[in-house]
């Protein structure tokens, strides 16, 4: 679409008009207003109640919040244990912890297997979805083509507005074992189409666990090595659920308290995920680390590394925002668990790929960064490496393109995401709806003649 001169002139007018209207910051502090939901200490106001993720970051000791290293629970599990105990076993757990959310209890060896088999039953697109609904409309956004791909999945779901727990449970699942292929055949209509490579369609495998169906249907030869499929599953095991004060988990539960359907409560989770602040902020961690190896002439002489993090912090390089992406967290403060499980796996890895300078850049900023930050802002501050940090260099070695990298955050968090939706159908039974307090006021009409 093409706009003449003068309404982009106009837009541009209107656009400086709406920004005179921005309202005065010291009136949050006047009506006591929770910008962000988050209290002024920097916990989370309360909003609802959950079993089935916990973030455990500090403790309150004689009244004080005092700050320990981060844990991250599923159904009362630690993820921690989740990861090292299915490695133990050599098998891949993220299957295991969907069901675990969904359910809230760890399946024996039968009903695993008998969850499995579910998910590869679900795994196929209906019949034309693909190409009508994929390929006929491919974008050059693969978070968009996937909100696309949930909503049109309405129109092929013969009861899509049923909430009965059982129906909701069976849209559910489809859509945890879909989700990889709607990403998968997404980005391969978007390289296609806008990027005028080769067109490759996989169908998936019954036998092959998400993480491998995953590399199995977004590489033109469809080959990988397990221990490969072992991190990406580590990485959909550890992003599968943060509890339900999350952006996009609590627009889940926004959602879903109005009764509307599976579908549309989805895809307006995806749409938040999105977001840089929240599932994108990976990328920014990338770009930010492409600026400081271009910038940086010895990777691995520490001194010229704080002397370039001091320069990002002051507003004097990269984006200007004076923000180090991937370092600090809402909740998280000594350590973010997901962060030291994905770094462990990391190591591994750029051993193998023969990218330790790399990595060893890495932990550098991480270990840097705090007391660099301290310096410049005049104010100690806990932070730790969010799991962000690694995540965008983790999928790098891996091979896989930057704009599949939210879209894999989404694969694995959509198991949160049904877990909230049907705890909140079946112990919501209120529509959330907080207040605005209006700071605006009164006029009386102005005939337009007058204004």
């Amino acid at each position: 679409m093409v706009f003449s001169r003068e309404s982009l002139e106009l837009m541009d007018e209107l656009g400086e008009l709406l920004k005179e209207r921005k309202i005065s910051p010291d009136l949050y502090s006047q009506y006591n207003v929770k910008r962000g939901l988050r209290n002024s200490d920097g916990t989370g106001v309360l909003v609802g109640l959950t079993e089935v993720g916990d973030v455990h970051s500090y403790e309150f000791v004689d009244g004080k919040k005092v700050s320990v290293p981060g844990q991250l629970r599923y159904r009362g599990y630690n993820v921690k244990d989740l990861v090292r105990n299915s490695e133990k076993e050599g098998r891949f757990g993220f299957e295991e912890t969907c069901y675990l959310l969904l359910f809230g209890e760890l399946p024996t060896r039968q009903r695993l297997d008998e969850f499995n088999e579910l998910l590869s039953d679900f795994r196929p697109l209906p019949y034309g979805f693909t190409e009508d609904m994929i390929l006929k409309a491919p974008s050059k956004d693969i978070m968009n083509k996937l909100t696309r791909a949930v909503l049109a999945s309405y129109s092929y779901d013969t009861n899509p507005d049923c909430t009965s727990i059982d129906n909701v449970l069976r849209q559910c699942i489809e859509l945890i074992a879909r989700f990889p292929t709607m990403v998968a055949y997404g980005y391969q209509a978007k390289i296609h189409y806008h990027d005028n490579e080769s067109l490759y369609i996989h169908n998936p495998q019954p036998h092959l666990s998400t993480a491998e169906n995953i590399l199995h249907m977004i590489r033109p030869d469809s080959k990988y090595t397990r221990q490969e499929a072992e991190l990406l599953d580590v990485a959909l095991t550890i992003h599968a659920e943060h509890g339900g004060g999350n952006n996009s988990t609590f627009i889940v539960n926004v959602a879903s308290s109005t009764g509307t359907d599976t579908y549309s409560a989805i895809a307006a989770a995806i749409g938040s995920l999105k977001g840089p602040l929240h599932g994108g902020a990976n990328a920014m961690v990338l770009a930010m680390m492409e600026d400081i190896k271009a910038n940086v002439k010895d990777w691995e002489d520490k001194d010229e590394v704080a002397a370039y993090i001091e320069k990002i912090l002051r507003k004097e390089a990269f984006d200007g925002s004076g923000l180090v992406y991937g370092m600090g967290h809402a909740v998280y403060t000594l350590s973010d668990p997901r962060a030291i499980l994905l770094k462990q796996k990391a190591i591994e890895l750029a051993k193998e790929k023969e990218m330790d300078k790399e990595f060893n850049l890495y932990a550098s900023i991480e270990e840097l960064t705090p007391s660099i930050f301290a310096k410049v802002r005049g104010v100690e501050k806990e932070m730790c490496a969010n799991v962000d940090f690694y995540s965008g260099f983790v999928y790098n070695m891996l091979g896989i393109p930057n704009e599949l990298h939210t879209p894999i955050f989404a694969i694995a968090r959509i198991a949160g995401w049904c877990a909230h939706r049907v705890e909140e159908l079946i112990s919501g039974g209120k529509i959330i709806r907080p207040a605005y307090r209006n700071v605006s006021s009164t006029r009386d009409y102005i005939k337009i003649d007058q204004r």
